[in-house]
């Protein structure tokens, strides 16, 4: 039995599913406008985890997992601007390079991949019927939704009133009933991206997106929906009143995960902060996706995760370790500690231990692919990681270390190489290497 903590119970709860042969996730994707930061990421590699899961207990065929691609947002019109580009250029960009940074980490392609620009006619048609049940109304070319016509409105995050006005960053406007109402659909200026509508040319809010493209793909209620503890106000929290209005009070999920953010010190990784680095920049450093994603699970989902150098280094050294292990065994049968861990709210640091206190080879290859881990052969890992390539750009690394006088880095840098059996000489002439 599978137990997840649900946002809206406050609590685990038994994952009891509407209909086990067609179970219904869906996890907010990336809005396209730059390349993924590795708190991106971890949404990406959680919720590719609990897929794997549902798939092992229910059968490979069960889930229908959809994953959206917002790509229509103000960021994106801007990016577009700045290059003088049709935002489409932009859009696909991004998109290709989040889907090429994902898989690097081992995340498998949702089952649906539906994109907001795709997606207009199922809006405006979510529209209609909310002003036709009095849930939203129209004014001076946007449409709105009106928060009072929900009197649950605020039941995920738990907020008065106050708290979320002021957690939403509401736009004072004077065309709004009240200052909490948000934008369903809001005008386009000329040359700016935009779609004919009843209410004049224009484009939908982000929360409008969710809302219909699940109403379209999975149903009215599904049973999970995940995302970042920071989409649970506004943007869960309006999903849900404009489903729920638009349903007759049905709720629109029925179990609430979200993940905990990662941070680079003592504030969440964020574009905006300027405190991010990439899976792009990380893997141009040397560093394998798989020990990307075992980094990212090395911390309960729901807890933060401080990404340090230190991280990396130990995520490395456990896979070095599980390969050593696992040889070329093929996969086997699936440890059950490792399936309790997981199915107890994807207790992932509790089944990493199991793994590396597995000594059955074959069991230890097929419970570590239920995290997505040991993908490749123990060959093919220990001789990656003595491609002289590779080796040379590490060492490269190490010596902009060592002038930029940070050891610390250059002596971990030293360390990963003799644990893969190479021997850094330090010179006149500078650093030579030889294999152990």
């Amino acid at each position: 039995m599978i137990r997840l903590y649900d946002t809206m119970a406050r609590e685990k709860r038994d994952f009891v599913p509407q209909d086990s042969e067609r179970i219904t996730m869906y996890v907010c994707g990336p809005t396209v406008y730059g390349r993924a930061h590795i708190g991106n990421a971890r949404p990406a590699v959680v919720f590719d985890t609990l897929a794997r899961l549902i798939r092992h207990e229910y059968g490979e065929n069960s889930l229908v997992y959809a994953r959206n691609v917002t790509d229509v947002d103000d960021k994106i019109i801007a990016a577009a601007e700045g290059e003088g580009v049709d935002p489409s250029v932009i859009t696909e960009r991004y998109e290709r390079h989040y889907l090429e940074d994902m898989g690097a980490l081992g995340v498998a392609a949702p089952t649906l991949a539906p994109h907001a620009t795709q997606e207009i006619g199922p809006m405006i048609a979510m529209i209609e019927r909310l002003i036709a049940g009095g849930h939203a109304y129209e004014a001076e070319g946007h449409v709105l939704f009106s928060v009072a016509s929900d009197s649950d409105y605020g039941v995920l995050s738990k907020r008065d009133r106050d708290q979320m006005i002021a957690g939403a960053r509401v736009e004072v406007a004077p065309y709004k009933r009240d200052p909490a109402d948000f934008v369903l659909w809001k005008p386009s200026a000329e040359g700016v991206i935009g779609w004919d509508s009843p209410w004049g040319r224009g484009r939908p809010g982000w929360h409008l997106e969710c809302s219909a493209m699940i109403e379209h793909h999975l149903g009215e209620t599904i049973d999970i929906h995940g995302g970042g503890l920071d989409l649970i106000f506004p943007h869960h929290e309006n999903e849900i009143a404009q489903s729920r209005s638009v349903h007759g009070g049905a709720a629109l999920a029925r179990y609430w995960v979200h993940n905990g953010f990662v941070d680079m010190g003592a504030e969440k990784m964020s574009k905006s902060l300027g405190n991010i680095i990439t899976p792009a920049e990380l893997l141009a450093q040397g560093h394998r996706g798989e020990t990307l994603r075992l980094a990212l699970l090395s911390a309960h989902y729901r807890q933060p995760l401080p990404w340090t150098e230190t991280l990396i280094a130990q995520a490395k050294a456990t896979l070095d370790g599980l390969y050593r292990k696992a040889s070329a065994a093929p996969a086997g049968e699936v440890d059950t500690g490792v399936i309790d861990a997981l199915a107890d709210d994807l207790n992932t640091p509790l089944a990493l231990s199991r793994l590396s206190a597995l000594d059955d080879a074959a069991t230890l290859k097929a419970s570590a692919g239920l995290l997505g881990l040991l993908i490749s052969s123990s060959e093919e890992w220990f001789q990656g990681a003595g491609d002289a390539g590779a080796i040379e750009s590490r060492i490269a690394e190490r010596t902009a270390a060592k002038k930029a006088r940070d050891f610390a880095t250059a002596d971990r840098i030293r360390d990963e190489l003799k644990a893969n059996g190479i021997i850094l000489e330090d010179g006149p002439g500078g650093t030579t290497w030889r294999r152990e």
